[in-house]
C-alpha cells in the first residue's frame, strides 16, 4: 500500500509456476529440481536408516520402513499383478509410490510450498517410466507379436470386428494410458495449487492490504478456508500418488496376464 492507496491484488495463475533458477545462471537448477532431488535422498536415507540395523524385534525406525514397504507390496503390488510375479515389480513400484507422495506433499510442506509434479514435464516422465516398464514386461513375457495380441485382439471377439477393435484397443492401452496418467497427476496438483493460492493470497490481501474493515473480515474466513484447503489439499496429494502407482501395478499385471 501507497499513501493510503490499496495495492492491486494479483491472483495467482500459470505464471506462478515459471520459477527462476536458484543458482543464478543455472537455468535448469529450479525449485522443483531441488524438492525431487531432496526427495530422493529422504527416500534412500530412510529406508537404509530403517534397514541397517534389522533385528527380529524392530526398532521404531525399522517398523516403519517395514509398514511403507509392506503397504506398496501387500496392497498394491500383490493385489494387482498377482502373487506369482508381483515381487520383481516392487522396488520400481515402493520407490515410486513415495517419490510421487513426497513431491506432492511439498505443496504443503511450510518454505518449500510447491508440488514437483505441478510441472506437467515431470508427470510426463513418471509415466513413460511406467509405460517403458509394463511394455517391456509384456513383450518380455509374450513376445513382440504375442504381446501386440494380446493387448489389441480382445478374446471372443468375433473375426469381422477386429479391423474396428484392434485401433480402438491399440489407442486404449498402449496410446491413451501415459497420457492419462500424466495428466491426472499434473491437472490435480496443478489445480490443487492454484486454489490454495488464492484463498491463501486472497486473504492476506483483504485483511492487510485493501484498506477496508469489511473485506478484512472476509479476508479472515478466507484465509481459514485456505487452511482447510490445505488439509484437502493433502488428502489430494496423497490419493494421487497412491492411484498413480495403483494403476501402473494394474497396467503391469494386464500386461503379463494370461487372459486380456
Amino acid at each position: 500500500m501507497t499513501a493510503g492507496v490499496p495495492t492491486e491484488f494479483i491472483a495467482p495463475g500459470p505464471q506462478s509456476f515459471d520459477l527462476p533458477p536458484i543458482i543464478p545462471g543455472v537455468d535448469w537448477f529450479t525449485k522443483p529440481v531441488l524438492v525431487a532431488a531432496l526427495s530422493v535422498v529422504v527416500i534412500v536415507w530412510f529406508y537404509w536408516a530403517a534397514a541397517r540395523k534389522s533385528a527380529v524385534v524392530p526398532s521404531r525406525l525399522q517398523f516403519a520402513g517395514e509398514l511403507g514397504y509392506n503397504f506398496v507390496r501387500n496392497s498394491i503390488a500383490r493385489d494387482a499383478i498377482g502373487s506369482a510375479e508381483y515381487m520383481k515389480y516392487v522396488p520400481y513400484l515402493c520407490g515410486l509410490f513415495y517419490f510421487i507422495l513426497l513431491n506432492n506433499v511439498a505443496g504443503t510442506i511450510p518454505l518449500i510450498q510447491f508440488p514437483t509434479f505441478s510441472h506437467i514435464g515431470w508427470a510426463y516422465v513418471a509415466a513413460v517410466m511406467s509405460w517403458v516398464i509394463y511394455n517391456a514386461a509384456g513383450i518380455k513375457k509374450k513376445g513382440v507379436w504375442g504381446y501386440f495380441k494380446h493387448q489389441t485382439m480382445p478374446a471372443g471377439v468375433p473375426l469381422w470386428l477386429m479391423p474396428l477393435m484392434i485401433p480402438i484397443e491399440f489407442i486404449s492401452n498402449i496410446l491413451v494410458r501415459p497420457i492419462s496418467l500424466s495428466l491426472r497427476l499434473f491437472a490435480n496438483m496443478f489445480a490443487g495449487h492454484i486454489l490454495l493460492g488464492v484463498f491463501v493470497l486472497g486473504g492476506e490481501y483483504m485483511v492487510f492490504e485493501s484498506g477496508k474493515i469489511l473485506l478484512g473480515g472476509v479476508g479472515i474466513i478466507t484465509f481459514i478456508m485456505g487452511l482447510a484447503i490445505a488439509g484437502l489439499e493433502l488428502f489430494v496429494q496423497s490419493i494421487q500418488a497412491y492411484i498413480f502407482v495403483v494403476l501402473t501395478a494394474q497396467y503391469i499385471g494386464s500386461a503379463i496376464s494370461d487372459e486380456h
